[in-house]
C-alpha cells in the first residue's frame, strides 16, 4: 500500500504523461479546453482562463495579421490591453464538424496533441445585431504538464473578411 502512494506521488511530482486515453476521450477533452479558451477566456474577456490554460514554457504564437508573441504574458496582455478594450465585444465561434484532433505519442503514451480547425469572429455593438468580422484557420499545440493540459503553441492563420 504505501508504495502504491509512492508511486502515485511520484508521477505527480515527476510530470509523467497520463496513460493512454481513448480517442473520444481526448475529443471531449480538447472540446471542453476550447471552450474554457474562447466561449470563457475570449468571449467574456476573463483573463483567469488565459492564465490557467497557457504554459509558462516555451509559449508562441504566430498570427498571420499581428504577428509573433513568445511569452504567456506577452499573449495575455495582447488580449487586456487590446481585445478587451476594443469599441465592440468580440466572439469567437468554433465551425462545427471543422475540428480535427491528433494525438502525440512518445512510447505508446500521450503526451501532447494538435487540435485543427476553423472559427468565425463576430462583433457584438450595442444597438446593432451582431455580425461577422472574420473566419480563419488555427492549430493549437497542448502538451500534458503536470496532469492538466496546457496551451503551448498557437498559429492562426488565413483570416479572411466576409464579402
Amino acid at each position: 500500500m504505501k508504495l502504491i502512494s509512492i508511486l502515485t506521488v511520484s508521477l505527480l511530482l515527476f510530470n509523467t504523461p497520463q496513460p493512454d486515453i481513448t480517442t473520444d476521450e481526448l475529443i471531449k477533452v480538447m472540446k471542453t479546453q476550447d471552450s474554457l479558451l474562447f466561449d470563457v477566456g475570449f468571449n467574456t474577456c476573463d483573463i483567469s482562463q488565459f492564465e490557467k490554460l497557457v504554459s509558462d514554457s516555451g509559449f508562441t504564437f504566430y498570427h498571420d495579421q499581428s504577428g509573433m508573441m513568445s511569452s504567456k504574458q506577452e499573449f495575455i496582455s495582447s488580449i487586456k490591453d487590446g481585445l478587451c478594450q476594443l469599441d465592440y465585444k468580440p466572439r469567437r465561434e468554433l465551425v462545427e464538424g471543422s475540428m480535427e484532433l491528433y494525438p502525440l505519442k512518445k512510447d505508446g503514451v500521450i503526451y501532447a496533441a494538435m487540435q485543427m480547425g476553423i472559427h468565425k469572429f463576430y462583433a457584438i455593438e450595442k444597438g446593432k445585431p451582431e455580425y461577422l468580422t472574420s473566419t480563419a484557420k488555427f492549430m493549437h499545440l497542448w502538451k500534458l504538464e503536470g496532469g492538466e493540459w496546457k496551451l503551448a503553441q498557437v498559429m492562426s492563420f488565413e483570416h479572411k473578411r466576409p464579402k
